[in-house]
């Protein structure tokens, strides 16, 4: 599997290699323009694609043939008789999470369970196969600890080898998927959005973000199952968060080069310049000036 290098150089792709032949990309478009990826995938791979947030086309012929994928939807996609490059177009604020993997790995995976997956059997070794699938609570679970993986880097491969089979087992077990659920509370769609909202609330209004109490209030979630709730999904505590996306808008605000330091502190809540200066070194372990010149003399 290849990609493109400028691709890799773009800072909304993320690919993590599980193991020889496991793959997990992650593609995160937080502008207000349509993103188009591309990437080499050879036959030899099974595509499973999840729309976290948002909404993205998958393009193919030259565009002749269009393939959407909504948000809350998966893709599961496989044509041993020809490569099936990737070609996204993705629409402004979408996530995509996409596990390649490749038939021989697969195989050894399910090798005893093989005769329960449609596409592995004999008789349609040969046949191209395309699945389209809602996406369960459990899995939007995993998918949404994968987004916002917030751990140490030392442990990103194993955390994430550990997510990845877990949401192929997700992926098979549609039937038994109200037993499986990690949090009892989260087992149905209406208080996964209601977290989601939560999180949709703290980020718009960052620079002045609610206390929990009045979140709870919101988004009609108790206190104790929305700081549960969160920390479930998205794997730190709200403000935690909240404080690691500030930190990351405020450096892209900084590359943009259009705001000085004292803008920037401003924009994303901080009413004098010492305490976002104070909050972006134990970030990033650098000042945001320094940070600014080191990236002007790296560019």
């Amino acid at each position: 599997m290849k990609a493109e290098e400028e691709n890799i150089a773009g800072r909304f792709i993320d690919e993590t290699k599980i193991e020889d032949g496991f793959f997990i990309l992650k593609f995160q478009n937080e502008e207000e323009e349509i993103k188009r990826i591309t990437r080499a995938i050879g036959s030899s791979y099974i595509q499973f694609h999840f729309c976290v947030k948002g909404k993205s086309i998958f393009l193919f012929n030259n565009g002749n043939y269009q393939l959407p994928l909504q948000e809350d939807r998966s893709l599961l996609l496989y044509n041993p008789k020809q490569d099936l490059p990737l070609n996204l177009e993705m629409q402004p604020k979408s996530w995509v999470i996409s596990l390649v993997v490749s038939i021989e790995k697969f195989h050894s995976l399910f090798s005893q369970e093989a005769k329960y997956i449609p596409f592995l059997a004999l008789e349609n070794k040969d046949k191209k196969y395309y699945q389209d699938g809602k996406i369960s609570p459990s899995m939007a679970i995993v998918l949404n600890q994968l987004m916002n993986f917030n751990l140490m880097p030392s442990i990103k491969s194993l955390y994430f080898k550990a997510k990845a089979y877990e949401l192929l087992s997700l992926q098979f077990n549609r039937a038994g998927d109200a037993n499986v659920e990690q949090c009892p509370f989260l087992s149905d769609e209406e208080n996964i959005m209601k977290i989601r909202k939560a999180k949709e609330i703290v980020i718009s209004r960052m620079a002045e973000p609610p206390s929990l109490q009045e979140l709870s209030d919101e988004i009609g979630l108790s206190l104790k199952k929305l700081k549960e709730g969160f920390k479930q999904i998205y794997g730190d505590s709200v403000y935690s968060f909240l404080f690691d996306y500030k930190m990351e808008f405020a450096r892209k605000l900084l590359d943009s080069g259009e705001y000085n330091v004292n803008e920037v502190g401003l924009k994303v809540g901080y009413s004098t310049a010492s305490h976002f200066i104070a909050s972006f070194r134990k970030k990033f372990g650098t000042t945001p000036k320094k940070y600014i010149m080191s990236a002007s003399t790296t560019s």
